[in-house]
Protein backbone atom coordinates (compact mmCIF):
# COMPACT_ATOMS: atom_id res chain seq x y z
CA UNK A 1 0.00 0.00 0.00
CA UNK A 2 0.99 3.59 -0.76
CA UNK A 3 -0.32 6.86 0.13
CA UNK A 4 -0.82 8.70 -3.43
CA UNK A 5 -0.57 12.40 -4.01
CA UNK A 6 -3.94 14.43 -3.76
CA UNK A 7 -4.11 16.51 -7.38
CA UNK A 8 -5.79 19.97 -6.94
CA UNK A 9 -8.33 21.79 -8.66
CA UNK A 10 -6.13 23.41 -11.32
CA UNK A 11 -5.08 19.65 -12.49
CA UNK A 12 -7.15 18.75 -15.89
CA UNK A 13 -7.54 15.60 -14.82
CA UNK A 14 -9.77 16.17 -12.47
CA UNK A 15 -12.80 17.73 -15.19
CA UNK A 16 -12.03 14.40 -17.37
CA UNK A 17 -14.79 11.40 -17.58
CA UNK A 18 -13.59 8.46 -15.65
CA UNK A 19 -13.90 4.87 -17.01
CA UNK A 20 -15.64 2.01 -15.98
CA UNK A 21 -13.91 -0.76 -14.21
CA UNK A 22 -14.16 -3.63 -15.97
CA UNK A 23 -10.97 -6.10 -14.57
CA UNK A 24 -11.87 -6.96 -10.79
CA UNK A 25 -8.12 -7.97 -10.17
CA UNK A 26 -4.94 -7.16 -8.22
CA UNK A 27 -4.42 -4.03 -9.70
CA UNK A 28 -7.93 -2.65 -8.91
CA UNK A 29 -6.82 -4.22 -5.07
CA UNK A 30 -4.04 -1.94 -4.67
CA UNK A 31 -5.48 1.33 -6.19
CA UNK A 32 -8.18 0.62 -3.40
CA UNK A 33 -6.11 0.17 -0.94
CA UNK A 34 -3.98 2.93 -1.93
CA UNK A 35 -6.68 4.84 -1.96
CA UNK A 36 -8.09 3.98 1.01
CA UNK A 37 -4.22 4.94 3.19
CA UNK A 38 -4.45 7.74 1.25
CA UNK A 39 -7.72 8.93 2.59
CA UNK A 40 -7.20 8.15 6.11
CA UNK A 41 -3.89 9.79 5.60
CA UNK A 42 -5.46 13.35 4.70
CA UNK A 43 -8.46 12.73 7.13
CA UNK A 44 -10.81 12.89 4.60
CA UNK A 45 -14.73 11.48 4.47
CA UNK A 46 -14.33 10.71 0.47
CA UNK A 47 -11.65 10.55 -2.07
CA UNK A 48 -12.15 9.40 -6.10
CA UNK A 49 -9.68 7.73 -8.24
CA UNK A 50 -9.22 10.63 -10.28
CA UNK A 51 -8.25 12.88 -7.43
CA UNK A 52 -4.81 10.73 -7.22
CA UNK A 53 -5.00 10.63 -11.49
CA UNK A 54 -6.29 7.16 -11.79
CA UNK A 55 -9.51 7.67 -14.36
CA UNK A 56 -11.29 5.22 -13.18
CA UNK A 57 -15.14 4.96 -11.39
CA UNK A 58 -14.24 3.73 -8.18
CA UNK A 59 -14.66 5.90 -4.89
CA UNK A 60 -14.14 5.18 -0.96
CA UNK A 61 -16.69 6.66 1.05
CA UNK A 62 -16.28 7.08 4.94
CA UNK A 63 -20.12 5.31 6.23
CA UNK A 64 -21.77 6.48 9.29
CA UNK A 65 -20.18 4.71 11.51
CA UNK A 66 -16.33 5.43 10.03
CA UNK A 67 -15.44 2.41 7.97
CA UNK A 68 -14.51 2.95 4.68
CA UNK A 69 -16.68 1.98 1.52
CA UNK A 70 -15.56 0.91 -1.80
CA UNK A 71 -17.51 1.69 -4.69
CA UNK A 72 -16.75 0.31 -8.00
CA UNK A 73 -18.73 1.90 -11.08
CA UNK A 74 -20.94 3.52 -8.62
CA UNK A 75 -24.33 5.18 -9.92
CA UNK A 76 -27.25 6.81 -7.53
CA UNK A 77 -30.53 4.94 -8.10
CA UNK A 78 -32.22 7.20 -5.77
CA UNK A 79 -32.47 10.67 -4.51
CA UNK A 80 -34.81 12.29 -1.80
CA UNK A 81 -35.48 15.60 0.13
CA UNK A 82 -32.90 18.39 0.03
CA UNK A 83 -30.04 19.60 2.25
CA UNK A 84 -27.92 22.98 2.60
CA UNK A 85 -24.38 23.06 3.71
CA UNK A 86 -20.76 23.60 3.86
CA UNK A 87 -18.54 21.34 1.23
CA UNK A 88 -15.10 20.43 0.91
CA UNK A 89 -12.80 18.74 -1.15
CA UNK A 90 -8.78 17.38 -0.67
CA UNK A 91 -8.70 18.83 -4.31
CA UNK A 92 -9.53 21.99 -3.26
CA UNK A 93 -7.70 22.43 -0.03
CA UNK A 94 -8.45 25.44 2.51
CA UNK A 95 -11.80 26.67 0.33
CA UNK A 96 -15.51 26.15 1.54
CA UNK A 97 -18.78 26.45 -0.30
CA UNK A 98 -22.48 26.28 0.44
CA UNK A 99 -24.04 23.37 -1.49
CA UNK A 100 -27.24 21.93 -2.07
CA UNK A 101 -27.40 18.20 -1.99
CA UNK A 102 -30.18 15.72 -1.27
CA UNK A 103 -30.95 14.45 2.45
CA UNK A 104 -31.46 10.87 1.00
CA UNK A 105 -29.41 9.17 -1.75
CA UNK A 106 -29.30 5.21 -2.69
CA UNK A 107 -26.52 4.15 -5.09
CA UNK A 108 -26.10 1.29 -6.64
CA UNK A 109 -22.02 0.02 -7.11
CA UNK A 110 -19.68 -3.14 -7.49
CA UNK A 111 -17.25 -4.05 -4.92
CA UNK A 112 -13.63 -4.93 -5.32
CA UNK A 113 -14.59 -8.63 -6.56
CA UNK A 114 -17.26 -7.20 -8.88
CA UNK A 115 -20.00 -8.22 -7.14
CA UNK A 116 -23.31 -5.80 -7.08
CA UNK A 117 -24.64 -4.09 -4.32
CA UNK A 118 -26.86 -0.98 -2.91
CA UNK A 119 -26.02 1.07 -0.30
CA UNK A 120 -28.31 4.23 0.75
CA UNK A 121 -26.87 7.48 3.20
CA UNK A 122 -28.30 10.21 4.65
CA UNK A 123 -27.20 13.51 5.69
CA UNK A 124 -23.36 13.38 5.17
CA UNK A 125 -23.31 9.88 3.33
CA UNK A 126 -25.65 11.29 0.85
CA UNK A 127 -23.64 14.25 0.56
CA UNK A 128 -20.30 12.12 0.04
CA UNK A 129 -22.40 9.89 -2.32
CA UNK A 130 -23.17 12.76 -4.40
CA UNK A 131 -20.05 14.88 -3.88
CA UNK A 132 -17.93 11.60 -4.98
CA UNK A 133 -19.33 10.48 -7.63
CA UNK A 134 -19.06 13.91 -9.39
CA UNK A 135 -15.13 13.43 -9.25
CA UNK A 136 -16.14 10.35 -11.74
CA UNK A 137 -17.48 13.08 -14.46
CA UNK A 138 -15.29 15.38 -13.96
CA UNK A 139 -17.16 17.63 -11.49
CA UNK A 140 -15.57 19.68 -8.31
CA UNK A 141 -18.35 20.65 -5.91
CA UNK A 142 -17.21 24.50 -6.94
CA UNK A 143 -19.87 24.21 -9.51
CA UNK A 144 -22.34 24.32 -7.32
CA UNK A 145 -21.52 26.78 -4.69
CA UNK A 146 -21.89 30.48 -5.29
CA UNK A 147 -19.11 31.53 -2.91
CA UNK A 148 -16.05 30.20 -1.70
CA UNK A 149 -14.79 30.85 1.84
CA UNK A 150 -11.15 30.10 2.98
CA UNK A 151 -10.66 27.98 6.38
CA UNK A 152 -10.43 30.91 8.54
CA UNK A 153 -14.19 32.46 7.07
CA UNK A 154 -15.66 29.45 7.83
CA UNK A 155 -14.06 29.12 11.52
CA UNK A 156 -15.43 32.69 12.18
CA UNK A 157 -19.44 31.66 10.69
CA UNK A 158 -18.95 29.08 12.81
CA UNK A 159 -17.81 30.72 15.87
CA UNK A 160 -20.01 33.40 15.39
CA UNK A 161 -22.99 30.65 15.58
CA UNK A 162 -21.96 29.37 18.13
CA UNK A 163 -21.99 32.30 19.77
CA UNK A 164 -25.31 33.52 18.93
CA UNK A 165 -26.67 29.92 19.90
CA UNK A 166 -24.94 30.35 23.35
CA UNK A 167 -27.04 33.43 24.03
CA UNK A 168 -30.25 31.56 22.86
Amino acid sequence: MAIREILTDEQPVLRKTSHPVTNFDSRLHDLLDDMKETLAQANGVGLAAPQIGILRRAVIVMNDDGEMMELINPEIILQEGEQEGFEGCLSVPGRWGVVKRPMHVKVRAQDRNGAFFEAEGEGLLARCFCHETEHLDGHLFVEHADKLYTTEELDEMMAQEEEEESWG
